[in-house]
């Protein structure tokens, strides 16, 4: 699939804002983090071990893959997210609504 336009959302800095803002509000007993991004590790580490609220990263990378900033912020827990369970999460190759047919990409 080609990319035609690129821009920064800005998602791993909403992220990180949030993880902070639920931590020091205590809205929150414990945090996950769905991520692969290193940016996010300052953040967590501080939830951690400043704030004391516990953090688990889950990975979608096999550990060869795994960001090592991310494990170096020490979360209270660390989990892969196996490649079955997110296989039989994904939608069907093919949805129709009203519009028609829509396919996902075969790469994914």
């Amino acid at each position: 699939m080609e990319v035609i336009k690129t821009e920064e959302k800005g998602s791993d800095v909403n992220l990180a804002t949030y993880l902070l803002a639920d931590a020091f509000r205590e809205d929150c007993q414990v945090a996950i983090v769905i991520s692969n991004d290193a940016d996010l590790a300052e953040p967590i580490r501080l939830v951690c071990h400043e704030v004391g609220l516990r953090v688990g990263v889950v990975n979608p990378h096999r550990i060869r893959g795994r960001s090592l900033d991310l494990q170096a912020a020490a979360p209270t827990f660390f989990r892969e997210i196996r490649e079955t369970v997110l296989a039989t999460c994904q939608f069907p190759e093919k949805l129709e609504d009203s519009r028609g047919e829509i396919r996902r990409p075969t790469t994914w």
